[in-house]
């Protein structure tokens, strides 16, 4: 893995600059290398490599044996871990070994363990990167293991099976080491057969409750299979040829962005220096929009996330200059301000026909960050009125959605923060005299302030009633033995999934139980689709947290019918065991059904994973697109509603859709894509315009189509998508 990365920083380095790269670019470049500067790597946990260089230095000052020493080898061994450095936090583990040997008070049972596990997980470490990354197969690291995801270097799961066997025989119930030594099997075949009885997980705990039929990752045939850490992916149509492209991004420090384009033959092109973003950083997540109404979308890089005083750093905004390229306009849109942050959201707030942007930053008891609301001038800037609006919250904001809850017309934010009971806000439009807009915070007589430790949030109508719904993550987890506990039905106090329904009064209800989600899912990444398109919205949870421990399947949940959701994660093949981050469903093939990519890796520096892309199998069900365009309203249509009746055989049913890119991490597509079932026609269509507050009625749509739906027209035009078979590409680097 070390290797393969120095091959990438090489190409890098002795590539040709770009004419395309803009000033905004490099200027925004520059700006993050002059933090980078006068940050101290050991005030920010993730930048691994740096941490690691000085803890060798604070080993070797120290005296030997001294308690200091320990303490600086011990914290080394790890960071050499989280950098990738396996071999080298071996080398170190027993160098640590033999300070217990030479001061023996050292060697209490908590320091060996912690010693034992750390050498458990640099070996199973080195089984990923020597088989799920270096020899990389379409069911690498999915769970259950098949085909080409065992290993054939079996030395990093067999020295671990016998470092775990070890622990778990001085402490047989730990479920932490349980588990991982049931997955050091998974990996070599042995699963379940040789697994010690008295610790083996069963099988039927994976097992899927809906056969959705297995997605199939060909991300590594399409070139799609970016190695990396954690980041951002937008799923759009970004030079409106008709096809969905892929723009994504990599947290790291000095990350890069990768633009992909769709090249309308089963195939991708990576066109990152085409586009002028090669010097492009990257970030954790990101959000698009048209912000200038000129047809084109635009994407906004959101930096800083989870590194608290180290994490002040400035989002960029790429404008899509609507010939291939991208300019970063940061500075002169007025949105490059400095706070850590991963959660925003686009949103036309006070109905002007113009998309404003709300940013929810991370404030911790050593710094406040408030919350910025941005409103858009119409001339290519943005101002921030959020003091104004009530909106300068102070808090750890962990996700960030909007919808008209109440469906007066105007939008509402709902934020998902960490430790501490989330917001539901109302937008109760303009104060006294115009002067100033407002925002009622409503969560208490709603009833959504959980679950209080939080991440991925989003508005959807799950049961298709015509009231928007709230989902939101629990992410926070005591501790991975939590997550087993689940698994086997064993009670835990970590926090689970949850699922508000809109009872339409201004009030919640609690249908988490009810729906089959009471579960412990660590959320990061989680976006919603349709699988199957039969018109009810299926979701995929990306989990994990940064521990090295933590491997963990990512959970795929359809929705039966809007009445409960069923874990089709294992029939599917989604159950990935790398870190997960950015979701996103997009019919990337004009087939009609949704595929799914997923930037996948962890926020370590060597926790590095391979991205994934799961072509749906096709279900048989019907379905529409809309390309919805505003005039009064955002050019993109941000924010309008979509009903559509349905003529089916038990009689018409309703479908519902707002226009969004989805979820919190990750973004779908805004040209809508909706499944409509078995419908054997379209009785009716109608898009509600929040600017002018009319709905209009949309004549003669037919299923199966694409439809471009111009504001005011009162009719789809007919839009020609050719579908497309994947073919096989040059795999990514």
């Amino acid at each position: 893995m070390i290797l393969f990365l120095s091959a990438l920083s090489i190409c890098n380095v002795v590539a040709a600059p770009s004419t395309n790269v803009t000033a905004g670019v490099r200027r925004m470049t520059a700006r993050i290398d002059e933090i980078l500067k006068v940050t101290d790597p050991m005030l920010d946990p993730y930048r691994n490599d740096e941490r690691a260089e000085a803890l060798k230095k604070q080993a070797a000052s120290a005296a030997p044996n001294s308690r200091e020493q320990m303490m600086a080898v011990s914290q080394l061994i790890v960071d050499q871990l989280r950098a990738g450095d396996m071999e080298d936090s071996l080398k170190t583990i027993e160098e640590l070994r033999q300070i217990y040997k030479t001061v023996p008070r050292y060697a209490t049972p908590a320091n060996v363990s912690s010693m034992l596990l750390a050498e458990a997980l640099d070996y199973l470490r080195i089984g990923e990167v020597e088989n799920c990354l270096s020899l990389h197969g379409p069911d690498a690291c999915i769970l259950p293991f098949q085909g080409t995801a065992f290993h054939k270097k079996q030395r990093g799961s067999r020295e671990a099976i016998r470092i775990l066997t070890e622990l778990l025989n001085k402490k047989p119930t730990d479920l932490k080491l349980r588990w991982l030594l049931n997955l050091a099997y998974m990996t070599l075949a042995e699963y379940p057969d040789k697994v010690p009885a008295q610790w083996l997980i069963p099988p039927r705990v994976f097992n899927s409750e809906y056969d959705i039929k297995r997605f199939v990752n060909i991300a590594n045939p399409l070139g799609l299979e970016i190695g990396g850490l954690a980041g951002g992916v937008v799923a759009d149509d970004f030079d409106g040829d008709g096809n969905i492209d892929i723009m994504a991004s990599n947290w790291a420090v000095t990350g890069k962005m990768r633009m992909f384009h769709n090249n309308g033959d089963g195939s991708f092109s990576d066109v990152t220096e085409d586009a002028g973003l090669e010097e492009a950083r990257g970030g954790l997540n990101m959000i698009q929009a048209d912000f200038n109404n000129d047809g084109f979308v635009d994407v906004l890089v959101l930096r800083g996330a989870w590194r608290g005083a180290a994490g002040n750093f400035p989002k960029s905004l790429l404008k899509n200059n609507g010939d291939g390229t991208f300019s970063d306009v940061s500075f002169e849109a007025g949105l490059a301000t400095e706070h850590p942050t991963q959660a925003a959201v686009w949103l036309d707030y006070d109905n002007d026909g113009w998309i404003d942007l709300f940013v929810g930053n991370e404030s911790t008891v050593d710094a406040t960050n408030r919350c910025e609301l941005f409103h858009n001038n119409h001339d290519g800037t943005f101002t921030d009125v959020a003091a104004e609006c009530g909106l300068d919250i102070v808090a750890f904001v962990k996700g960030v959605t909007a919808g008209d809850f109440n469906n007066d017309g105007r939008v509402d934010l709902y934020l998902s923060c960490g430790n501490e009971p989330n917001r539901l806000l109302r937008n109760d439009g303009a104060g006294k005299g115009g002067r100033r807009w407002v925002f009622t915070d409503v969560t208490a007589q709603a009833g959504v302030a959980e679950p209080i430790r939080s991440f991925p949030t989003w508005f959807f109508d799950f049961d298709n009633d015509g009231l928007l719904d709230i989902f939101v993550a629990g992410s926070f987890m005591r501790g991975l033995a939590d997550v087993v506990s689940d698994y086997l039905g064993e009670p835990h106090d970590s926090e689970r999934l949850r699922l508000w329904r809109n009872k339409g009064d201004g009030t919640f209800e609690d249908v988490t139980r009810a729906v089959n989600l009471y579960k412990l899912v660590p959320t990061m990444g989680c976006n919603f689709g349709d699988l199957d398109n039969d018109g009810f919205l299926d979701f995929y949870c990306g989990t994990g947290d940064p521990d090295n421990s933590t491997l963990i399947p990512k959970r795929m949940f359809r929705n039966d019918g809007g009445k409960r959701f069923q874990d089709v994660t294992t029939s599917g093949g989604f159950g990935h065991l790398q870190k997960g981050h950015a979701v996103a469903f997009a019919d990337f093939d004009n087939d009609g059904d949704q595929d799914v990519y997923t930037i996948l890796g962890g926020a370590y520096t060597g926790d590095t994973a391979r991205s994934a892309f799961f072509e749906n199998p096709g279900h048989g069900n019907h379905w529409i697109k809309l390309k919805i365009e505003g005039v009064k309203s955002n050019r993109a249509g941000i924010g309008a509603r979509i009903k559509l009746v349905v003529e089916t055989s038990k009689g018409p049913r309703t479908i519902y859709k707002t226009v969004n890119s989805g979820g919190s991490f990750g973004s779908n597509p805004l040209r809508q894509e909706i499944g409509l079932g078995d419908a054997t026609a379209i009785r009716a269509a109608e898009i509600f315009w929040p600017v002018t507050g009319t709905t209009e009625s949309i004549s003669d749509l037919k299923l199966d189509r694409a439809y471009i739906v111009r504001e005011g027209t009162g009719k789809g035009t007919a839009l020609e998508l050719k579908s497309y078979r994947f073919t096989a590409a040059k795999p990514a680097g």
